[in-house]
């Protein structure tokens, strides 16, 4: 376990949102926890804790981690080959590769063959030679998207939210959520909530995967989630384990969402750009089906981030209450929207609610804002898009979701 190390976008600690967490200019790792004020905030140093962070990520995981040319964590020894023809297979084999494991995803159209590189090889070594090998083809590394570290191995207590598998959605379709598991809280206890695992072991309770339920199904009380009423399909790609939210596992995620049908998929994950996740990404939407992604907060100085700067994608950063654009968002390809991303509560692991921020959570509400205009993906953007309102700082078309925001006050949130 990395100590002191969140994952973003959502910023976590032991489980649990995180309480205005923003890094200080010149802040170590170690420093990070409740209540780091925003003051400071600068974008080199941002960036200089990106890089940190990974690191320390990469070497607490070393028996499943390795880093890429740009140190970026992937799964170590594997490399990815997307569709491949037995011939490339072959000709991999005779290189020195070794099948470690086969999969076919036909709501997807797509296959994909887990390779070892070469005795020896690392797995970035092992995609060099396999392209120059076969030019033509396409391979990839197993890169693992955060969030990721010390909050990822805290489970909840309470268990994992939501009973058996939901039935047909009719009229007012699915959300589905990329994420980390969902606990069981008195908010989602009336919610119609189904969780599926695509790392062994099955969905464990997480404190990001928590308050992203919460925000988009929650009601109790004084909280309200902005789709509540709507079925919550929840692929969980993180199984508790640090290590994990490998592309591998996002995709047969997003090929269990498509198969059963969901409107809107949302995804408060962030890594480098992954062939794989695009041709995933590129397929639900081929499909009709709206994907909506937090920007990250690693700051404007980080490179853009993944899936949110897919084309088509629907990128989403956070603003504060006064709708300013939050400092630490990062940047992608190309911006949406924007929604309440800090000042607000959501749901913890077991009874009670925490103050958050971060871009995590301002996806969903965009999402359910999405989900919610029962049309088709362009005229539900039209929708959103009419909604959106002038903001501080780049918001892309505006600011949606205002009255989405729970006053952490009325909930007795956490700090």
């Amino acid at each position: 376990m990395a100590g002191g190390v969140t994952g973003l976008p959502g910023q976590l600690l032991n489980g649990s949102p995180v309480t205005q967490t923003v890094p200080r200019a010149g802040a170590a790792v170690g420093d990070l926890g409740l209540g780091v004020a925003a003051e400071g905030l600068d974008a080199p140093s941002l960036l200089d804790l990106r890089r940190q962070r990974l690191r320390t990520l990469i070497e607490a995981n070393r028996s499943q981690l390795e880093a890429d040319r740009s140190g970026n964590p992937v799964r170590r020894g594997e490399v990815i080959a997307i569709d491949p023809s037995p011939a490339v297979l072959a000709r991999a084999e005779a290189a020195g590769f070794r099948r470690l494991r086969e999969e076919t995803q036909p709501d997807l159209n797509l296959a994909m063959t887990v390779l070892a590189p070469p005795r020896g090889k690392s797995a970035a070594e092992g995609l060099r030679i396999i392209r120059d090998l076969d030019p033509a083809s396409a391979f990839e590394l197993n890169h693992v998207f955060e969030p990721a570290g010390a909050g990822l191995n805290a489970f909840s207590q309470a268990g994992a939210a939501g009973g058996g598998r939901i039935g047909s959605l009719g009229a007012g379709g699915a959300i589905g959520m990329v994420d980390g598991g969902v606990a069981a809280h008195p908010c989602l206890a009336s919610a119609a909530i189904e969780q599926r695992g695509f790392t062994p072991g099955g969905p464990k309770p997480t404190g990001h995967g928590t308050a992203i339920a919460s925000l988009l199904v929650g009601s109790d009380g004084g909280f309200s989630g902005a789709a509540r009423g709507r079925p919550l399909l929840v692929a969980d790609v993180y199984g508790g384990q640090a290590a994990a939210g490998s592309a591998e596992a996002i995709v047969d995620g997003l090929a269990w969402l498509a198969r059963r049908k969901v409107e809107v998929v949302t995804i408060s994950l962030v890594g480098p750009p992954n062939q794989l996740l695009q041709r995933g990404v590129d397929a639900l939407r081929a499909r009709g089906i709206l994907v909506v992604a937090a920007v990250g907060n690693d700051g404007p100085a980080a490179p853009p981030l993944y899936p949110a700067s897919y084309p088509g994608v629907i990128a989403v950063t956070g603003v504060d209450a006064h709708d300013h654009a939050l400092l630490e968002a990062g940047r992608a390809s190309h911006l949406d929207f924007a929604a309440p991303g800090a000042d607000m509560a959501a749901a913890s692991p077991g009874r009670g609610y925490s103050v958050v921020r971060g871009t995590s959570f301002a996806a969903p509400l965009v999402a359910a804002r999405l989900a919610l205009a029962d049309a088709d993906a362009p005229k539900a953007l039209a929708t959103v898009s009419a909604e959106a309102r002038p903001g501080h700082g780049d918001v892309g078309r505006g600011v949606v979701c205002e009255s989405c925001r729970t006053d952490p006050r009325s909930v007795h949130a956490k700090k």
